[in-house]
């Protein structure tokens, strides 16, 4: 079965073997087509993220050319197909990292609104453990600014997803040196600030929890000239209470599920 793999670097596999795909160009093509889900794209925009809105006169002969090295490496897997004025691919049976991700991902939150925390948080994991490495690393730069931010997004959601789920499960302790270098990375993403504040605390280190939050408070006001959002001060609160039902909300009966 062919794997298609975006989560990370970019390329083919066909029974566990990398396909030589060459340069950067034949990646950007096989990116531009997988991401575009079925649809026709066209030669003006392959010519776009390949050459940056500055495509040489030869471009369609090239792109050609590129797509037929590609099919190469597909065998009855999968096809490339000439549509009008563009390319698209048809997957088939095909294996694509990226799909499976999001498959993964709606399986979680599904499984959290139902209260199968345990089970959502191994979907969750599961999903994260399909990088392997910077999202679409291989292409060229114009590719990577169109496309690389929203699927680090969508990462990044799962991410705190899992969290939360463990969270949940009560593993504070086990969560703070994961959050702290979360918190290091992103100083000013009061969501992750905010989960350390709850874990630290579940992990009776309440100075350190309320050290966080001044912190990022701090942080805030110099750096942006804001006060904290409701994120950051629903934490706040729930540590005061003692009450976190509004911070880690789940539904129907906790269900704890696989953890590995």
């Amino acid at each position: 079965m062919l794997d298609f793999r975006v989560l990370g670097p970019v390329g083919v596999w066909s029974a566990g073997a990398e396909a030589p795909l060459g340069g950067c160009k034949q990646r950007t093509i096989l990116t531009a087509l997988l991401l575009a889900d079925g649809w026709v794209v066209s030669d003006s925009d392959l010519g776009g993220v390949l050459w940056e809105r500055r495509p040489p006169a030869t471009y369609q002969a090239q792109i050609y050319t590129y797509a037929s090295r590609l099919r190469g490496h597909f065998g009855a897997g999968a096809t490339i197909t000439r549509c009008g004025r563009g390319y698209r691919i048809e997957r088939g049976d095909a294996r694509f990292d990226l799909d499976e991700f999001y498959k993964l991902s709606k399986e979680g939150h599904s499984l959290m609104r139902t209260g199968r925390v345990g089970d959502a948080a191994f979907r969750f994991r599961t999903a994260l453990g399909l990088w392997s490495g910077p999202t679409l690393t291989g292409v060229t730069e114009a590719l990577i600014d169109n496309e690389r931010s929203r699927i680090e997004m969508a990462r990044m959601e799962v991410l705190e997803s899992r969290i939360d789920a463990e969270l949940q499960l009560g593993l504070h302790q086990e969560l703070i040196g994961e959050l702290t270098r979360l918190v290091g990375a992103h100083p000013l993403r009061e969501s992750f600030r905010a989960k350390l504040m709850i874990a630290l605390h579940r992990s009776d280190r309440q100075a350190e929890a309320f050290d966080t939050f001044h912190a990022g408070c701090d942080l805030l006001r110099d750096q942006l000239g804001v006060d904290p959002g409701p994120t950051l001060r629903s934490a706040h609160q729930a540590i005061l209470t003692d009450d976190f039902t509004a911070v880690l909300p789940h539904r129907g009966h906790l269900v704890a599920g696989p953890t590995g």
